[in-house]
């Protein structure tokens, strides 16, 4: 068994590379021994976003606050609410965050592959791509 007080955590602020705008992550669960299991508790300002990105075991998002969007290649911008569940498969190319004028906060769970590695990142969401989703 291992405890991790909620006091020897941090919050982290997401970089750059990994997120357009302000994002704050909060580790839920790590991998850890033999687990390959993690979640981590996100934080997205209005119009934060991930990039476009990969997780190798897939992953499954779920909105605890405020309004978001996602979107998987080649599909439409999908609104996301409280309570919304979404899985992304392993290997589907896909990005989400916040709407212009909200938060939003997402528990993301996901397991990492045989490197230890949950995700493969790739290009910035475009502006004009987040921009598609702005009639939600």
């Amino acid at each position: 068994m291992q405890i991790t007080r909620s006091d020897d955590q941090q919050t982290m602020k997401g970089p750059a590379d990994w997120f357009t705008g302000d994002v704050y992550i909060d580790a839920v669960a790590d991998a850890v021994a033999s687990s390959t299991f993690a979640s981590v508790n996100v934080h997205f300002t209005p119009g934060a976003r991930t990039a476009w990105h990969t997780h190798p075991q897939g992953q499954t998002v779920y909105v605890t606050e405020g309004v978001g969007l996602c979107q998987r290649e080649g599909g439409p911008i999908e609104v996301l609410r409280p309570g919304d569940r979404v899985f992304f498969e392993h290997g589907e190319n896909h990005w989400h965050g916040a709407t212009p004028a909200r938060f939003m906060v997402h528990l993301g769970l996901q397991q990492n592959d045989e490197s230890g590695s949950p995700v493969t990142r790739g290009e910035h969401v475009t502006d004009e791509q987040y921009a598609a989703g702005r009639s939600a």
